[in-house]
This record gives C-alpha cells, sequence and structure tokens, in this order.
C-alpha cells in the first residue's frame, strides 16, 4: 500500500545554482549533495525543514535517465519556462512573497485570493514554475479561479 511520496525531481540547468536558489532564497535544508558511484551523476536532494518526508532532487537531465537527444529537449523547455514542477504550500503566503521577492525570487502572479487559497507563482532559477499556496481548510466558491473573469467561478 502506498503511503506517501519520498521524492520527487525537479530539472534544473545547474545544479550548483539550483541547490543555492532552493536553499538561499526559498529556504529549504539541504539533505544531500554527492556522486552517486565513483563516475555516477551527482545527487542533490533538498527539502522543507522538519518535513523528512518528502525530498526534492535536483536532476540536470542526461544519462542515466535521458538519452541525449531527449535531455537537449528537455533542458530546452525547462529554460524556455513552460514547465510547472508543482506546488509549495506554506502557511503565509503574503509573507512569504515579500520575503522571497527580497531573495530576488521571480514571481509571475502576486499573492491573489482563490477558491482553494491564497496563491503566488513563481519561477526557480531554471525556469520551472511553481504555485505558493496557503490553503483554505473549506472551498471559497465565492472566489475567482483566475482563468480569466467571472465566467470562471463555481457556481
Amino acid at each position: 500500500m502506498i503511503t506517501n511520496l519520498g521524492l520527487a525531481t525537479v530539472w534544473v540547468l545547474d545544479q550548483d545554482s539550483a541547490k543555492r536558489f532552493y536553499t538561499e532564497k526559498l529556504g529549504l535544508e539541504l539533505r544531500n549533495d554527492m556522486r552517486m558511484g565513483e563516475d555516477g551523476p551527482r545527487w542533490v536532494t533538498v527539502g522543507a525543514k522538519g518535513r523528512p518526508e518528502l525530498d526534492l532532487t535536483l536532476m540536470v537531465p542526461g544519462p542515466p535517465a535521458l538519452d541525449p537527444e531527449s535531455a537537449e529537449q528537455l533542458k530546452a523547455l525547462i529554460a524556455k519556462g513552460v514547465l510547472g514542477a508543482g506546488a509549495f504550500t506554506t502557511d503565509d503566503c503574503e509573507g512569504d512573497f515579500r520575503a522571497f521577492s527580497a531573495r530576488g525570487v521571480e514571481f509571475l502572479q502576486e499573492p491573489q485570493r482563490r477558491p482553494y487559497g491564497i496563491e503566488a507563482i513563481f519561477r526557480d532559477d531554471s525556469g520551472n514554475w511553481y504555485s505558493l499556496t496557503q490553503r483554505f481548510a473549506e472551498l471559497d466558491e465565492s472566489a475567482d479561479w483566475g482563468f480569466g473573469g467571472d465566467e470562471d467561478k463555481q457556481s
């Protein structure tokens, strides 16, 4: 029986730069930075402090996971900024927005009230975009979904 997701891959263009971004700008803790075997790929993982149940592995596309052609295609998509890597939850979206902005995080959307919570959208230093969401205990169907206007509100 599956009980949790324990590791998620975030494809990045540069592991050193990504490690600095996730630890220094977002405040995640470094969990691992090592080689997988003498000539193996570099294994860099980060995660939220006090939350050991999920590690993010910061991986540059390439062997052994991807063939060279697929790696180059994925790198192009990352650099283009079209990949959404997930949603980070927070207990203070507006406070984190201010703190992260002061550290140089690029936000695509300032905090907005949505039916599920308060959400801001940012990019990492490779181009991946994330939701930063402060969840509501209950769905607020009066809030705009953010897809274009009042027609997007659920009735």
